[in-house]
């Protein structure tokens, strides 16, 4: 337990080293045993401590003596609950998916990459108040299918099979936004057919196999 505290607290200074987020804004999981493990709530993490991470059982049990969890921790819950294959999770307010964010809109896909986040686009969690079920819902949602999302006037998250991957499908969705917002500048943008993109993810599959 003690090595994954450490890489959490790791990315987690990353999540402001790499601007994905600032200050105390987005939080990062990993699944541990019958739950998992998440960043505390309030505090900064350049001053985070092995300690300080905090331990949720998938039926939502924490104890308080030991840290309060992040706000977010139920759509982490629900998230480890629904999908088998999440491992770890990283929520963050990057600028650029926050930007696209605020426009109730999702992804389509102008560029191949945007398969990368596991389907033909990336879609846009409709907004509800951070910390709700509500917000858990609506997150599940548009991660059918999928391994991120953006989540309306709030910001992405994403998940991976490993913390390391997870942080690197968040950045890619943060590059992906910022391309999406640059093309623009120059006009709408040309969509990939549905066909190209069932074509693109065949192959990333099989990358990932390889």
């Amino acid at each position: 337990m003690k090595n994954l505290r450490s890489e959490i607290i790791k990315y987690s200074k990353m999540l402001n080293s790499k601007k994905l987020s600032a200050l105390r804004s987005g939080n990062i999981s990993s699944r541990y045993k019958d739950g998992f493990l998440i960043t505390p709530s309030g505090k900064k993490y350049s001053s985070l401590k092995n300690r300080d991470i905090v331990f949720v059982s998938l039926n939502g049990y924490f104890d308080k003596k030991k840290g309060i969890p992040s706000s977010e921790w139920k759509f982490h819950q629900d998230i480890y609950r629904n999908k088998k294959e999440a491992k770890a999770i990283v929520h963050a307010h990057s600028t650029c998916a926050t930007a696209v964010s605020t426009h109730k809109r999702g992804i389509p896909p102008f560029h191949y990459m945007v398969a990368m986040a596991g389907g033909h686009d990336i879609k846009c969690a409709k907004y509800a108040t951070f910390g709700t079920r509500e917000l858990s819902k609506n997150i599940l949602k548009a991660l059918k299918g999928r391994k991120a999302c953006l989540i309306s006037n709030h910001g992405q998250i994403a998940f991976e099979e490993n913390l390391p991957k997870a942080f690197e499908l968040a950045e890619e969705v943060e590059n992906i936004s910022l391309q999406y917002i640059t093309s623009f500048k120059l006009g709408k943008p040309k969509i990939l057919s549905v066909n190209e993109m069932k074509k693109v993810l065949s192959k990333a599959k099989n990358y990932k196999k390889g």
